[in-house]
């Protein structure tokens, strides 16, 4: 195995985990990394994929308790699980029917890193201003997000099928903007993930069945570990740093980081 080859996979796996789950958009940077580090992966669809399960993997295993009480509630019929649930399905569904209706013009989209940078920018901006006049919050449990919030939150998160913008950005600002505590808003957009990402994926390989190639395994393998490793590291973190700092440090990141990467590309 080539030892550049391995090096680059490690650094796209941990820039996956470490950005999944804030609100700096993983996609735009792995596309940004991708070129910058000159990366030639496993041919197909199949290393982006696994190394978004690794993230999502990280998430199941951090939330496992409310994850196996919402499934244990629902089967009771309790009603925080029910209600819970509930949140999360009508959450998932604007991204079922938009992102299958535009598929195709996304993907293209997500070949042009001009759009990630200018969408870091405009990303960063409407955190600091979303944060600026946030009223005070009168959600501070997930168990408390009503179908009309998830609704309005589920349709933020359609956003983020623009690259560079941020599919955990784009929730929990929808959030915010309803008065949903910080904590509470990055937690909700952690679970609503798992279906996202879980559907994004089964669509993924059933629209790129034919193409798909598992040449390159041990590679694959490494990008999902340490796509998990560095999620599992990231998240509880930032949910204890955004809940005492807000969210003004990764809007002047996107930014700066959108900023640097629209410079470069004019340049060329």
């Amino acid at each position: 195995m080539d030892l550049a080859l391995l090096l680059k996979t490690i650094v796209i796996g941990i820039v996956e985990g470490l950005t999944e789950f804030l609100p700096v958009s993983s996609t735009g940077h792995i596309v940004l990394a991708e070129q910058l580090l000159h990366f030639e992966g496993p041919e197909g669809k199949v290393f982006e994929i696994v190394i978004q399960l690794g993230a999502i993997l990280a998430v199941c295993v951090l939330y496992y308790a409310k994850i196996f009480a919402t499934i244990g509630g629902v089967i009771r019929r309790d009603p925080l699980a029910l209600r819970f649930s509930l949140a999360v399905i009508v959450a998932f569904l604007p991204a079922v029917v938009i992102g299958v209706a535009l598929h195709k013009y996304i993907k293209g989209l997500l070949e042009r890193p001009i759009v990630v940078a200018v969408s870091l920018i405009v990303g960063g901006i409407l955190i600091l201003v979303i944060e600026r006049y946030a009223q005070r919050p009168r959600v501070k449990s997930v168990d408390d997000i009503d179908w009309k919030t998830a609704l309005f939150i589920g349709f933020c998160q359609c956003l983020a099928m623009i690259p560079g913008v941020s599919r955990s950005g784009a929730t929990i600002m929808g959030a915010r903007v309803l008065r949903v505590d910080r904590a509470t808003s990055a937690e909700f957009s952690f679970f609503l993930a798992i279906p996202t990402m879980i559907g994004a994926t089964v669509y993924d390989l059933f629209k790129n069945w034919s193409t798909l190639d598992w040449h390159g395994s041990g590679l694959i393998a490494i990008g999902f570990v340490t796509a998990f490793l560095s999620a599992l590291v990231v998240v509880k973190p930032f949910v204890r740093f955004i809940s005492r700092h807000g969210f003004g440090v990764f809007a002047w990141y996107r930014i700066a980081i959108g900023a640097l990467a629209l410079g470069l590309l004019l340049m060329h």
